[in-house]
């Protein structure tokens, strides 16, 4: 009865993939980089920044708030829909969402790359949903975003 509770360490992209497998139309587009953590977390973790870079869909985030891993952020998307984010981000993860949006980014170390990891999508209020048109083609776009930035 007092035997210890196994426990494990997930790496930030099979806590992405945990995460997605519990959101129905979820899906995760993983790559590995042939660059080091530190350059690819620089652009990834650049919210204001590469970060529209990467991801195609975003035309504009501006962090409004940032309380250690805690951070809320306005969004705006190259098809003029808004939302504020909230959520954590820290070295190799990045998962903030709203009632409607929701975005992950993950990244861990692997051999002298790095393995990343992208999901998102808009969310259905009131649902643990996302709607899965497009999903795939973004995570994928997202991949090739970032490859070209490296």
């Amino acid at each position: 009865m007092n035997d210890p509770w196994p426990i494990t360490d997930l790496d930030p992209v099979r806590r992405l993939h945990v995460l997605a497998g519990g959101i129905r139309g979820a899906y995760v587009t993983e790559a590995h980089m042939d660059a080091p953590f530190e350059r690819v977390w620089a652009l990834l973790g650049d919210l204001e920044g590469a970060f529209g870079q990467v991801v195609p869909d975003m035309e504009r985030l501006r962090v409004v708030c940032r309380q250690g891993e805690r951070v809320e952020a306005l969004a705006h998307s190259r098809y003029g829909m808004r939302a504020r984010l909230r959520g954590v981000q820290r070295p190799g993860w990045c998962w903030l969402q709203s009632r409607f949006l929701l975005l992950g980014v993950a990244a861990a170390p692997e051999g002298r790359g790095t393995r990343v990891a992208f999901t998102g999508g808009v969310r259905l209020p009131s649902q643990a949903a996302l709607i899965p048109l497009g999903v795939r083609r973004e995570g994928s776009r997202s991949v090739q975003r970032l490859t070209a930035l490296l």
